[in-house]
């Protein structure tokens, strides 16, 4: 067996998960599998003889291929360019109809649909991270985005397709828990903002929210210290449809404050101010 047949055979591997990766990303079959073949197509052209994992490596690989086909639907446009390898075994033409339909079945319509309402990074961060547990640091060159940004991108799309299907009575605890969190950290009640805080809450801060001063904390007891007695100009806001706060000196967005609530307390809170990122986002001020 020579090294191109051997390459073949670790690709075929990994084809199925492949296939899963950008069908979900894509939500056609056929294309899909073209993004599958591209894969194979970039795999037989590099040196991976460095490459420790792969299948992380294949992943990234179509991820990146099908960030390129979401933004090339966007403007109709394709360009094919350059001699194409021979095609990889069982290319897609003699791909198992079974498999197709299990594949089908695993996604369902619905999430299909939420999932065309995000932008092409937006849906690459959350299929890659939640759907087939890829770290944020691999996904952010990819992206091109800081890990930061990228997590922020994930959490957007987390949120938007959970709160597609849901109640309205969930989104307004949630609402609840942002408006008492509000309230104790403005009257530095330090027991009460324990009570809202799963105990190994963590606050993780951008770039730019660490140039104006702002840190992280990891912890119930470090992040309610962080915000007992603060919040004093913040205001209630709806982040990407979710309740959070803003610091919008003069109506001007300049800290966005994104909580991720589970089973009634806090487990997470974004603080962004990168001025890029924040431009990306639907945030409604509540407050005057």
């Amino acid at each position: 067996m020579d090294d191109s047949e051997r390459l073949a055979e670790r690709f075929e591997e990994y084809r199925t998960h492949l296939r899963a990766v950008a069908y979900r990303m894509l939500g056609s079959l056929s294309e899909a599998e073209d993004a599958v073949q591209e894969s194979w197509f970039r795999l037989s052209r590099s040196d991976v003889s460095a490459v420790e994992n792969l299948g992380g490596w294949l992943t990234t690989v179509v991820g990146r291929v099908c960030l390129d086909m979401l933004r090339a639907r966007e403007s109709r446009r394709e360009d094919l360019l350059g001699e194409r390898p021979p095609p990889a075994p069982d290319a897609h033409e003699g791909a198992d109809p079974e498999q197709q339909a299990v594949l089908v079945d695993t996604v369902g319509p619905a999430l299909l649909v939420v999932l065309d309402t995000l932008s092409p990074a937006e849906r690459l961060a959350f299929v890659l991270h939640d759907m087939f547990a890829v770290p944020f640091d691999d996904i952010a060159p990819v992206v091109g985005r800081s890990t930061i940004a990228t997590r922020q991108l994930a959490s957007r799309a987390r949120r938007r397709v959970q709160g597609a299907e849901a109640p309205a009575a969930d989104r307004g605890r949630q609402r609840q828990i942002v408006d008492a969190f509000l309230a104790a950290s403005r009257g530095g009640r330090f027991d009460d903002l324990l009570a809202l805080l799963d105990p190994e809450v963590v606050v993780r801060v951008d770039g730019a929210a660490l140039a104006m001063g702002a840190s992280g904390a990891l912890g119930a007891q470090a992040v309610a210290k962080t915000f007992s007695g603060r919040a004093q100009v913040a205001q209630l806001a709806l982040v990407d449809g979710a309740p959070g706060l803003v610091w919008a000196p003069n109506g001007s967005v300049r800290v966005v404050f994104d909580f991720i609530v589970v089973d009634g307390q806090v487990v997470a809170i974004d603080m962004l101010a990168d001025a890029e990122q924040l431009s990306e986002m639907d945030v409604k001020v509540l407050e005057g």
